[in-house]
């Protein structure tokens, strides 16, 4: 069995670090990647990936990375069932292995 995925997208907001109860630092990032084919009307549709960074993964994004830059994640799918008020939500997502920073905007380019 095999259970891996290899994305490339740019981050659609600036990672934000939090704390488990269990003292374990977590991010959740959102890559925005187009599809590389167009819909019925003639554009390019993209989807909207979000992915689990744990400890230092998750430390190192939320420091070097922001709104717009792209990295590649190396990482599994997830599946994980919330329930709230009696209602069960099932989750896909992406546990990132290794995060590869690719490109980032300068401070300037950002103002």
């Amino acid at each position: 069995m095999l259970n891996q995925v290899v994305l490339v997208g740019r981050l659609v907001r600036d990672p934000e670090l939090r704390t488990t109860e269990s003292n374990k630092s977590v991010t959740t990032i959102t890559l925005a990647i187009p599809r590389s084919f167009k819909n019925m009307n003639g554009e390019y549709d993209t989807d909207f990936i979000d992915c689990v960074l744990w400890e230092s993964t998750a430390k190192s994004t939320s420091e070097y990375c922001h709104k717009s830059d792209i990295v590649g994640i190396k990482g599994r799918v997830q599946n994980r069932v919330i329930e709230k008020d009696n209602e069960k939500k099932y989750l896909t997502e992406i546990i990132a292995e290794k995060v590869t920073f690719l490109s980032s905007t300068t401070k300037n380019e950002k103002e």
